[in-house]
């Protein structure tokens, strides 16, 4: 297609009508996204950072880590065979017809979710313990875990992007205190975190999800709004500094202490603020912003893993996380003829009836998970290959067996291609690895070449 000289860019991709439909919303993208526009692609050369999470034509790299809970019956969920002559069992089926895309990885282990001398407490432990690989301290106020894989790629990679990282969950529900024999809710309702102390807490509402990403308002609208809230929040924080120089003089040296930790914290905001600025104007999707929850689990499920979608397709992150369910979650599937709930139905004492209930549960999940993948391997990137192809999406839970609630041989599904650096198509057996050796080789796949070792692992995982 011919465009004269004065045609404006706007004008140009008006005419080229090229549009992407995300299936869970019914609604479009208006434009693709090229990769001489890609947001972060500027700074991270001007940095010396390109090679960070790129794939090796240049397209962002996506890294996601989609949690769900209570375990599975594994009779039902591992295949039969290995390597590329496997075949997928009834839970997995769901994925066959992505099965190029798609390794299942055996034989990864936590260790450290293990009881051992903490006793109960097996539902905290698998959720706290899926992506940090830590042992946790067993108290409902003294926090104590580590920083979550997604963290360490976000802290090397998030710089790149709008936002680092992204967290999400399909969990209504969130509690304080004390919660499964003893340990912080705080480790049963997350999988990301910041520090040992500090997790990323999950947005559960696709609405602010959505608006969080891409501005409130209509189509048109957005980044005006995202604009004027960045000017309004700069006021403010230059009227709170420039009160606390004047105060400071006046100040005890306790006081002063206690105004410097303030003020670190007001500088974090200012560097948000400047994060921002620096990326201009934000997407801003032609689509309806979600009205909220949807009365459906299936639609919410599938909208929650749209936003995840369009947080990648658009570049506003390279990183995020997915509850959904907190291990122990007690939800019923009633609209499959299911009364009881998950985790009940999950100690099934080798009850034929329960056993049935929750390997269709557990099929439930695949089939959600199996057609976010299809809408990523519809949806083109910057370099014409598949959103899938360009990312690395991980799919399990910190409970294997949920009746004997162990750990290892943990349900572990990797999706994607990496932009080529993994070998999708396979049925693995690692032989009782730990779990975050697979942690350690994506962190070097996403440019953390520096890790000499994360949670409990013993070196990279190789045959990835």
């Amino acid at each position: 297609m011919k465009t004269s000289p004065h045609t404006t860019l706007e004008q140009h991709f008006a005419a080229m009508n090229r549009r992407h439909f995300l299936k869970g919303l019914g609604a479009c993208i208006a434009l693709p996204a090229f990769t001489s526009l890609v947001p972060g692609r500027a700074f991270a050369a001007a940095s010396g950072d390109a090679a960070l999470a790129t794939t090796a034509t240049g397209a962002p790299l996506r890294t996601a880590f989609v949690f769900f809970p209570n375990g599975s019956i594994p009779a039902q969920w591992w295949p039969e065979g290995e390597m590329a002559d496997f075949r997928f069992n009834s839970t997995l089926a769901p994925l066959e017809p992505l099965r190029r895309h798609v390794q299942v990885l055996g034989g990864l282990d936590h260790a450290n979710a293990v009881g051992g001398a903490d006793g109960g407490g097996d539902h905290a432990r698998g959720t706290g313990v899926f992506l940090t690989g830590v042992r946790l301290n067993k108290s409902a106020t003294d926090i104590r875990a580590g920083i979550s894989v997604d963290q360490v790629i976000a802290n090397k990679v998030g710089h790149l992007t709008r936002f680092p990282s992204l967290e999400l969950t399909c969990d209504l529900s969130r509690k304080s205190s004390g919660c499964d024999s003893g340990y912080s809710c705080a480790y049963q309702y997350n999988v990301s975190w910041k520090s040992a102390t500090t997790p990323m807490t999950p947005e559960n509402n696709p609405r602010l999800v959505f608006e969080r990403l891409f501005g409130v308002g209509a189509h048109g609208e957005r980044s005006k709004y995202v604009q004027g809230r960045l000017v309004a929040r700069r006021s403010v924080l230059d009227y709170v500094m420039d009160d606390a120089r004047r105060m400071q003089g006046r100040l005890s040296n306790n006081d002063r202490e206690k105004l410097d930790q303030y003020l670190t914290g007001i500088r974090e905001v200012e560097s948000r603020i400047e994060r921002a600025e620096k990326f201009g104007a934000s997407p801003d999707p032609d689509q309806a912003t979600p009205g909220g929850i949807p009365a459906s689990h299936a639609e919410y499920v599938d909208l929650m893993y749209d936003m995840m979608l369009l947080s990648f397709q658009t570049d506003t992150t390279r990183v995020a996380t997915m509850m959904l369910g907190n291990d122990g979650d007690n939800r019923s599937f009633s609209h499959m003829g299911i009364a009881e709930g998950h985790h009940d139905l999950s100690h099934h004492q080798n009850n034929p009836e329960r056993i049935e209930k929750v390997a269709r549960i557990d099929r439930w999940y695949a089939e959600r998970f199996a057609a976010f993948l299809q809408r990523m391997e519809a949806t083109r990137d910057v370099d014409g290959n598949s959103l899938l192809h360009n990312s690395r999406v991980i799919y399990g839970g910190g409970n294997a067996d949920g009746n004997r609630h162990s750990h290892d041989n943990l349900p572990i599904v990797l999706a994607g291609n990496g932009g080529g650096m993994l070998t999708p198509g396979r049925y693995v057996k690692h032989g009782g690895k730990p779990l975050t050796n697979l942690f350690l080789s994506l962190a070097d796949q996403a440019g953390v070449k520096d890790l000499a070792r994360f949670g409990d692992s013993t070196g990279r995982l190789a045959n990835v």
